[in-house]
């Protein structure tokens, strides 16, 4: 099939239901250079929905290999002002992000130190982005472009169409009017958001092979869903796909052993087989088979790294779950099932001030997916008894 009309209608429903992107409205578009024919179909979509201007961030992972590689110690969490600009000036202009995502070399940066790769990131720009994203004061959305060397990860080899297949059920563009089928999906992610807000839990406990775990909530956390609303008024919907409710936990109280149930893509490697224990709030044990140098790398980028900033529900009716696809991209396999983030957290899904100064902040944020059937989740009400959330995949609440 023409690949064309496909990325057409990718860049249509990432700025039109993503970034939701507004009449006179400032846009960047970031992603790797192997991913420009979708980000040229967002720039002209973005001007269609009358964008005043759509630039493009390029980036190059080979560049990033070359300084992990080559590069002084000092160079490798350095931010260049000219990045800092540019998300300012979005921030000031009320602006929109779309990132594209999609990795065509998905194992690049294996083979190098991983301790190396763990803290060859942006530090102050991440941590400036997450306050940003943290307070709604920017319209983002993250949109896969489908590319071979993704494709030779899922499939074994460079099966485009069906790469495509997939992306368009799990994006919904399946649908006759994708439009209304996520304004349905939506509702019903909310819905089972307002319920869990409802409930107050002080806890959730993860029970599962090799999982063993609990984690506080603040008094006045708040769960949340697909749609966002940003500071100034804008509607948009963080990722395409999404099928999470997620929320911020208190990072002081977390307990026990979590057990990764998918790979994790990460930084140009490969995290199998990912366990992590948590004791007063921080991980303290990283184990995996192949990059837990990557994950120790990351846990001490700073001193709150090693804190859950999100935990996030997804049942067995997810669009991307339902594929039985592992797509090693974080962005559709954290939507395949329950996840938790270790990092920053979330202010907009706290309600009361003095708990929102107790979200977790870092300039790292790393989803890993530790959901499935075989995985109980239960919550804790104030009064002490424990309510089941999931059981066998399924939603007890909210439905």
């Amino acid at each position: 099939m023409d690949e064309a009309p496909r990325l057409q209608r990718l860049a249509e429903l990432a700025v039109r239901v993503g970034a939701n992107v507004q009449s006179g409205q400032l846009v960047v578009i970031s992603g790797m250079v192997e991913n420009a024919p979708l980000m040229r179909e967002i720039a002209r979509a973005a001007f269609r929905a009358g964008a005043r201007r759509a630039e493009a961030g390029y980036r190059d992972m080979h560049f990033a290999r070359a300084l992990i590689e080559m590069g002084p110690d000092e160079a490798l969490s350095e931010t260049m002002p000219w990045d800092l600009a540019m998300l300012r000036e979005l921030v000031a202009n009320q602006g929109a992000f779309i990132q594209v995502s999609g990795d065509p070399e998905p194992t690049l940066l294996s083979d190098l130190d991983g301790k190396r790769v763990a803290r060859a990131q942006p530090n102050d720009l991440l941590a400036e982005y997450m306050r940003a994203v943290g307070d709604n004061l920017i319209c983002w959305t993250i949109v896969p472009a489908p590319n071979p060397g993704w494709a030779r990860e899922i499939f074994g080899t460079p099966d485009m169409d069906a790469l495509w297949q997939a992306v368009e059920k799990a994006v919904r563009l399946d649908d006759p009017d994708p439009i209304a089928a996520w304004r349905r999906h939506i509702a019903r992610l909310q819905a089972i958001a307002d319920e869990l807000t409802a409930r107050r839990f002080d806890a959730l406990r993860y029970r599962g092979p090799g999982t063993d775990f609990t984690v506080g909530l603040l008094p006045t956390s708040r769960w949340k869903s697909a749609g966002e609303r940003s500071a100034f008024g804008v509607e948009y919907v963080p990722n395409l796909p999404t099928e999470e409710v997620f929320t911020s936990p208190d990072p002081r109280r977390a307990e026990g052993t979590l057990r990764s149930t998918r790979p994790l893509q990460l930084a140009g490697a490969m995290i199998r087989d990912l366990e992590v224990e948590f004791r007063d709030g921080r991980i303290v044990r990283v184990d995996a088979s192949s990059g837990a140098d990557v994950v120790r790398g990351q846990i001490a980028i700073d001193e709150n790294a090693s804190r859950l900033g999100e935990i996030s529900l997804v049942d067995g009716s997810s669009a991307v779950g339902r594929l039985g696809i592992t797509f090693f991209n974080t962005l559709f396999d954290e939507n395949a099932t329950c996840h938790v983030a270790y990092g920053s957290g979330f202010a907009f899904c706290v309600e009361d001030e003095a708990d929102r100064a107790a979200v977790n902040d870092s300039a790292v944020h790393t989803d890993f997916m530790i959901g499935g059937p075989e995985v109980e989740i239960d919550g804790q009400e104030r009064a002490g008894a424990w309510v089941p959330i999931l059981r066998n995949n399924e939603f007890q609440i909210g439905q």
